[in-house]
């Protein structure tokens, strides 16, 4: 059982009073600022979050399931949401959702915002956080399932894919294929870390067999089919010789292909395409384009399951890992040969 962070550690480590702690906390204008600022600096080492379920409620926990996303700018993470509904759907737990745009600051922030409510579970994306944010998440006293990604030091329970494997196993794919010039095109790229992984294990595959990436694209802004769109035509451009593009997302692939469809190339004849992800729109492309399943509806109702679990017994379950296959589909963009 992890030991909940309260009051009295935050002032035995700032050396002052449990009264002058909470006043410094709660930004009372008797405490002096370095008084605060070190009140503020023991709670953050400490992972302490302040509880604001008052009175005889404070040692119970809300309904609420805090789950937090980098985005719900892409289709990718509404599916996850979705599976996490689901789970949940038959159980009083509601889902809460908070944004972080793919930044550890503003993550941390969030966490400390939902753990203040005493929430019954915490769903988090990801395995990279600040060291705040960790120290949170690894005393609170609700289950923590990070989600999505699997190549890591999880805090608690974690459910994904390996995203390293998921690169290598698409340049696999490829290699197969016959392909060998290729080009990836990726976005977000600074921020993404699962993202920077896939491109990690492509990358370490293509090596292996002794191929060099022929040209990328690591644009930094969100993605969109405009995107893939102009970034595909400027590498095609500049690299005309290439047999095939990846892309860090689905979204951008089917950019691709619409500059294709605008240009009369011919795919996979001319160009083959590969995506990531999986998603709903590739369905209704008059080409379905390969891609990679990551599985995300089901990770979002195991993530939930776990959640329950701990509920149903009323303590703690040993920490979990489930380690998702990452499926990799041909669609009618690659062809066999190169």
């Amino acid at each position: 059982m992890k030991k909940r962070a309260v009051l009295k550690d935050v002032a035995r480590r700032a050396g002052v009073s449990e009264m002058t702690a909470s006043r410094a906390l709660r930004d009372a204008p008797d405490v002096s600022q370095s008084t605060r600022e070190k009140v503020q600096q023991a709670a953050v080492e400490i992972g302490y979050v302040p509880n604001r379920i008052a009175g005889a409620l404070s040692s119970m926990s809300s309904n609420l399931v805090g789950v937090v996303v980098p985005s719900l700018a892409s289709y990718v993470f509404p599916e996850v949401l979705s599976g996490i509904s689901q789970g949940l759907k038959a159980s009083p737990l509601k889902p809460v959702v908070s944004v972080t745009g793919y930044d550890l600051t503003e993550e941390e922030s969030v966490i400390r915002e939902l753990l203040s409510w005493r929430p019954s579970g915490l769903i988090v994306a990801g395995l990279e956080h600040s060291d705040a944010a960790r120290s949170m998440l690894a005393s609170a006293d609700c289950p923590v399932v990070e989600i999505m990604d699997t190549d890591g030091d999880p805090v608690e329970h974690c459910i994904g894919i390996s995203h390293l494997e998921a690169g290598r196993e698409m340049a696999a794919t490829l290699l197969d294929c016959g392909y060998r010039r290729i080009g990836f095109i990726g976005t977000k790229m600074a921020r993404d870390v699962r993202a920077q992984k896939r491109f990690t294990g492509f990358a370490e595959r293509l090596d292996q067999a002794g191929v060099v990436l022929t040209d990328q694209e690591l644009y930094e802004d969100q993605s969109s089919f405009e995107t893939g769109r102009n970034l595909t035509a400027r590498m095609l451009e500049r690299s005309p010789g290439l047999d095939c593009i990846y892309y860090s997302s689905d979204v951008m692939s089917v950019g691709g292909y619409m500059h294709c469809l605008a240009t009369g190339l011919n795919v996979p004849q001319d160009i083959a395409l590969a995506g990531f992800n999986n998603l709903q729109i590739l369905r209704g492309l008059p080409l379905e384009l390969a891609t990679t399943d990551a599985h995300r509806f089901e990770i979002g109702e195991m993530a939930a399951e776990i959640v329950l679990s701990h509920q149903r017994h009323h303590k703690k379950t040993p920490p979990v890992l489930r380690r998702l296959h990452p499926t990799v589909s041909l669609g009618g963009s690659l062809a066999r040969g190169g």
